[in-house]
């Protein structure tokens, strides 16, 4: 019982992350007239202070420690802090100049990218049904091309910014909260400076425009913060097939809205882009869920081949034992790789 409910609670968590995530263009546009370079630099400034009150609840800080002995992990944090910044700017701009279906198809995108990624820089080797998702991906991309008059710019900014932001985050190997707290400890000081320069020269719109302004710029750090921790929450509690199937949650939202609410144009091109990506999604989906549920029938194959082989060794020493022959010892895993969890690609 407990299990289905960590469960259930794990799946409204990562539902509820991937909303947030995918109805956060609506909040961007309230932050008007503040333009998008200073909407990023108080996302930066405000997501710290709020990272640090929720640290201060739980208590959790020795991986300061650990980080911090680590050259090599404060390179990296400091990479993923300048990757994500320019995702965060470009996000921001794209939302408040009437781009919002652009956007969303950089994170549609993104999984197929961060496959190609894993070809390019860590020699990772497809399956035939990636290959047949990239390729399409590919053709997408081409199809838009031709509709814009040029490549869709915000769209693989997007997607290639996040992919490179992923790759990072999993090479440095923190907890959510804690890479939020170290990343934007690298943007505070930078963004502090801009906003400080920004009020000399008189033309910051924090606290000019009133109280409520104000507030909604402070807010940025909850925004930022919230769906982060409803994912960390999620993460630990449903499969990762579960979380990778929940994230095209937040590119669908932001496209209907880009449709629906922004009143973006949709002309016959450009669906058919959409439609081709949607297409290298599927074909991507449906070949995860297929390999994951071969892995997982033959890890249990092997772990009744172990049983059965322990069983059968066991009634063997026995009968040595009575015999006065000796003990009989039977193998205690499948020697086959095959018969090995598969790692997705």
């Amino acid at each position: 019982m407990k299990t289905d409910n960590e469960g259930r609670a794990g799946l409204l968590y990562g539902i509820g992350a991937y909303g947030m995530w995918g109805l956060v263009p609506l909040f961007w546009p309230l932050l008007k007239p503040a333009g998008a370079v200073e909407i990023l630099a108080h996302r930066m400034v405000w997501s710290l202070a709020f990272v640090v009150v929720a640290l201060l609840a739980v208590r959790r800080w020795g991986w300061i420690r650990e980080l911090a002995r680590s050259p090599r992990k404060l390179g990296l944090i400091t990479l993923a802090a300048s990757v994500i910044t320019v995702n965060w700017g470009v996000y921001i701009w794209s939302v408040n100049t009437g781009h919002v279906v652009e956007a969303s198809l950089g994170y549609f995108i993104n999984p197929l990218v961060t496959i190609a990624l894993g070809v390019l820089l860590l020699k990772e080797r497809l399956r035939p049904a990636q290959w047949i998702a990239v390729g399409v991906a590919a053709t997408a991309v081409l199809v838009l091309s031709i509709g814009y008059g040029q490549p869709p710019w915000i769209s693989l900014i997007l997607a290639f910014s996040f992919g490179v932001y992923g790759l990072v985050k999993k090479k440095v190997n923190i907890g959510g909260l804690e890479s939020l707290a170290a990343e934007t400890a690298v943007q505070f000081l930078p963004a502090l400076a801009y906003l400080i320069w920004l009020g000399s020269q008189g033309s910051a719109t924090f606290g000019a425009e009133g109280a409520g302004h104000a507030a909604l710029l402070a807010a940025t750090g909850v925004v930022t913060a919230v769906p982060l921790i409803c994912f960390g929450a999620a993460a630990i509690r449903v499969p990762l097939s579960t979380l990778g199937l929940l994230q095209y949650l937040a590119p669908m939202f932001q496209f209907v809205l880009g449709i629906a609410y922004f009143h973006e144009a949709m002309p016959p091109e450009r669906w058919a882009g959409f439609s081709l990506v949607w297409l290298a999604l599927t074909i991507l989906t449906w070949d995860a869920l297929r390999t994951a549920r071969r892995s997982r029938a033959e890890l249990a194959a092997a772990e009744r081949a172990a049983t059965d082989a322990g069983v059968d060794a066991s009634a063997g020493a026995g009968a040595w034992a009575e015999a006065g022959a000796g003990v009989v010892t039977g193998p205690s895993a499948p020697a086959d790789p095959a018969a090995q969890p598969v790692r997705p690609a």
